[in-house]
């Protein structure tokens, strides 16, 4: 059983993420990608960003928590949503973008890697990756939960035949450049 499997964790991550989302973040991701493109979003939680996509994209959300969909599910009957592991993602749809808003992060680096290339499968040609990232060059453990920083430097070590990189700029989310993301446009 995952950490986000358990209602006390998913009640407590709710509370805890009260008062952000990834309105700015997103308003960079519509630089690359047109309206209406098709996205899908890795760790959708409680859906705040889901929401927030769906304004200007085709938007499907995903986790790897059956208590955030089902909670989501029941207030949004209409919605794609899919059960997905973001290291396999063992999906046969396409899409023109895949976002992630501090999901990611929760990966070990090893399994960053293997997520990227597999990302790149399910990413239709010249499909636009943006993912954000806790900022640092440390990893460690909460809970039983993983989080993994990473740097402009980290990203170096990621798969680089499948992607060109677009853009990575460290910005404030709860601190001064407490975090990182990274625009890819798959090759």
């Amino acid at each position: 059983m995952g950490y986000f499997d358990e209602e006390k964790n998913v009640e407590e991550y709710i509370r805890i993420a009260e008062g952000y989302d990834g309105r700015e973040l997103i308003e960079v991701l519509k630089k690359y990608l047109p309206e209406d493109s098709s996205v899908l979003e890795l760790g959708m939680g409680p859906g705040k960003d889901l929401e927030i996509l769906s304004e200007t994209f085709q938007v499907t959300g995903s986790d790897n928590s059956l208590a955030f969909l089902d909670r989501y599910k029941t207030k949004n009957k209409t919605v794609d949503l899919l059960l997905l592991n973001a290291v396999e993602m063992n999906i046969k749809k396409k899409f023109d973008g895949i976002y992630s808003n501090k999901v990611l992060h929760h990966l070990s680096k090893e399994e960053l890697k293997k997520s990227l290339i597999r990302q790149a499968a399910v990413l239709n040609k010249n499909g636009i990756l943006f993912h954000s990232f806790w900022y640092g060059d440390k990893e460690e453990e909460y809970s039983g939960l993983r989080f993994t920083y990473y740097t402009e430097k980290t990203f170096l070590t990621m798969p680089r035949t499948e992607y060109e990189l677009l853009e990575i700029q460290s910005y404030s989310e709860m601190e001064k450049d407490d975090s990182l993301y990274i625009v890819l446009r798959k090759n």
